[in-house]
């Protein structure tokens, strides 16, 4: 009567790595994101090496941990690592106010984000 098992919905050539509640908006962390789609592996840890954005850190630390999982726990070749995906995705908002002229007040956002980077090994070209 359990639980049924837990399917993977990765492929054998695919490895995730995942972050939660990273504090920028979803729009600016897409935008790091879109600049490391498609790219291999090595050339997206450059870009996000030098990039001056400052979501970049957290971005670059998640690659790091899909290529790690797809080493340790796929036996995957990291040289022929690419990034398959990077999606973004809204999470919660913090609501903070500050004191206006009149009486008023001015409302102060404080959004967070969540980041999922996948990571899948090149077939071998012949």
């Amino acid at each position: 009567m359990g639980k049924k098992a837990f399917v993977s919905q990765l492929a054998d050539t695919e490895a995730m790595a995942s972050s939660k509640m990273i504090r920028t908006s979803a729009q600016k962390l897409n935008v790091v994101a879109g600049f490391i789609r498609g790219k291999s592996c090595e050339r997206a840890l450059g870009d996000l090496t030098f990039s001056k954005r400052r979501v970049a850190g957290e971005v670059k630390k998640v690659l790091e941990a899909a290529i790690a999982n797809a080493e340790n726990n796929h036996q995957l070749d990291v040289d022929r690592l690419y990034v398959a995906e990077a999606t973004v995705g809204r999470a919660m908002v913090m609501k903070r106010w500050r004191a206006r002229a009149r009486g008023r007040t001015g409302r102060i956002m404080k959004p967070f984000s969540n980041l999922r980077v996948i990571v899948r090994e090149r077939e071998e070209t012949v």
